[in-house]
């Protein structure tokens, strides 16, 4: 199985660290801090020359450390964090997009925080985790020994409603509670809990904020304090950019409380401290950059890291392209910690442009595609950002899930990002050998990833200890086809045996028929009677896509395929 792999991976990664290195104290070790936003992009920040939003203690942070100028992420959120925590491109991870089944880490993926883990540190993640709400991918069983966080893409969305940014429901390690506060306070608090508690020791904390990710208020309430975003209002600008800009000012608050922690633990030189983003949606203002899901506002965000012990103390910005696969690496090679040959890596370590050791580095490509759909397809919404050159393939098309991208003439569009970083010229046509070089690229790496899972997402397991009972919701974690009809969910089913299935059923006063389908057997039926949504159903053991639905009587049945929880299940092992 996928887990025995993942098993004897971390003999083996234990195997490489001394006992010395397990039993080091913090002052042998640095400790290490990721801050990062959500869907908010370079020009959401003063440090990028806007002169609307306030973000005081994050420019400082950037003026008085070390920044990339070209720091790339992929256009959604869950595979940029696949790829954060992991090193890898997300589609050797089973992350394709941000739900409908795409956003499902394997669990046999070793994290960051397992590295960190096997080394002797203590890890805590504070906030938006987005792979995976169930077993084995959910963080408290990916190497986080102490975490606070919430479901899905967002605070409020299903799974997760009803939910607001204030006082959230939240999961602390298995056990869900009730905070009191704003989410990016309630977070922040957390994370300084944790450090406070480990300030002797070395820690690892992931701090990926909530914010500045929007929702429909009626669904969950004020986006953020009226004295965060009046002031903004006050400015004239729209209701949507003053209530992004005011999370934006709240998170920059938090910045610097944090910032203040590390100062009064007197632990900030030995601290590895980053903040970045994980994508940028484009808004009023985006630093002069093209907006769109292939075009450098939404996958051009800031990276921002300072380190007194190990790093130059005076500030600089690296023009050399980098992205969210390198930050493992990086960060594994600054920690002293051995980077083992399997799995894989996408990311390299940055740490010759930290430590302006360059003179040797090598330009690259990076390589970034995600889209809407159950099967990532050629060439759809695909990117190749080199040191001068970008290909972009498809443009526009990362919401249409019927596409047919062409593989003998592909839509690609070339820039040169050096003397147009504006992206306002293609130039496919007038330098089709750099068009064609870039392409070359991208087969070798598209063929790649492909072969690494064939894309297979992640696949939740039922009947297992560590989680019973499952709560499968069907928008987020089931199986869609071209159509947007859901078909199911891939699962495991840890043991045969009976399992009590519970339905959110459209209509719960009518009777009724629950409905299961594993695979191609046979239709499993139970009759319910009126406001009857539980029966008893014996499942086997393995690895399978079970469909559940329910069949009002009398009525035709239609999948829905909405965002809501009509069609969500709950399968408990008697």
């Amino acid at each position: 199985m996928n887990y025995l792999k993942k098993f004897n991976l971390s003999l083996v990664l234990l195997a490489l660290f001394s006992i010395s290195s397990i039993k080091a104290n913090a002052k042998d070790k640095p400790n290490v801090i990721i801050v990062m936003a959500d869907n908010v992009g370079y020009g959401d920040f003063g440090l990028s020359g806007n002169d609307k939003v306030r973000t005081p203690n994050i420019d400082k942070f950037a003026e008085e450390g070390i920044q990339f100028s070209r720091f790339y992420c992929t256009p959604y959120c869950a595979p940029t964090r696949a790829s954060i925590m992991t090193g890898r491109s997300h589609y050797r991870t089973g992350v394709t997009h941000t739900s409908r089944g795409g956003a499902k880490m394997h669990g046999d993926e070793i994290t960051i925080a397992e590295y960190f883990q096997e080394a002797g540190y203590i890890t805590g993640m504070f906030g938006k985790w987005h792979l995976g709400d169930n077993y084995p991918m959910r963080p408290i069983d990916q190497g986080f020994s102490q975490v606070l966080w919430h479901k899905s893409g967002r605070i409020g969305q299903v799974p997760d409603y009803p939910n607001t940014y204030y006082s959230p429901m939240l999961w602390e390690n298995g056990k869900k509670i009730q905070s009191e506060g704003y989410c990016t306070d309630v977070f922040t608090d957390a994370a300084l809990n944790f450090i406070e508690t480990n300030r002797n020791r070395p820690f690892f904390v992931y701090l990926p904020t909530n914010v500045g990710h929007t929702a429909n208020e009626d669904v969950v309430g004020p986006l953020v304090p009226a004295r965060y975003s009046d002031p903004y209002k006050e400015m004239g600008l729209s209701d949507r950019t003053a209530k992004v800009y005011g999370m934006m000012t709240n998170l920059d608050e938090n910045f610097g409380r944090l910032i203040k922690k590390l100062e009064e633990l007197n632990i900030k030189d030995n601290t590895i401290l980053i903040f970045t983003t994980d994508d940028g949606p484009g808004r009023d203002y985006n630093a002069g950059m093209r907006t769109g899901s292939v075009y450098e506002a939404r996958i051009r965000v800031p990276f921002i890291t300072q380190w007194p012990d190990g790093l130059s103390n005076k500030p600089f910005v690296i023009d050399k392209i980098a992205s969210h696969t390198d930050i493992l690496p990086t960060l594994l090679e600054a920690c002293g910690i051995k980077i083992p040959n399997v799995p894989e890596l996408d990311g390299v370590s940055l740490m010759p442009l930290l430590t302006n050791r360059d003179s040797s580095w090598k330009d690259r490509n990076l390589f970034f595609q995600c889209h809407r759909g159950p099967v990532p397809k050629k060439y759809q919404n695909c990117i190749v950002v080199g040191q001068q050159y970008k290909m972009a393939g498809y443009p526009g098309t990362d919401g249409n899930w019927t596409l047919k991208p062409s593989t003998d003439d592909p839509v690609l569009e070339l820039y040169d990002l050096i003397n147009d970083p504006a992206e306002k010229n293609n130039i496919a046509d007038r330098h089709p050998e750099i068009l064609e070089s870039l392409k070359n690229a991208y087969d070798k790496w598209y063929d790649d990833v492909k072969k690494e899972r064939q894309f297979e997402p992640g696949l939740i397991h039922i009947g297992s200890e560590a989680e019973n009972p499952v709560y499968l919701s069907r928008y987020q974690d089931g199986h869609y086809s071209e159509n947007q009809i859901p078909t199911g969910w891939p699962v495991v089913i840890e043991k045969a045996g009976q399992y009590k299935i519970s339905i959110n059923r459209h209509s719960p006063d009518k009777k009724g028929s629950l409905i299961v389908k594993i695979n191609n057997l046979p239709e499993i039926i139970k009759s319910f009677r009126e406001g009857e949504d539980k029966a008893i159903v014996y499942l086997p053991a393995g690895k399978m896509k079970i469909n559940i639905w329910c069949v009002i009587e009398g009525e035709e049945y239609s999948p829905i395929s909405e965002e809501n929880l009509i069609g969500d299940v709950v399968l408990k092992h008697l």
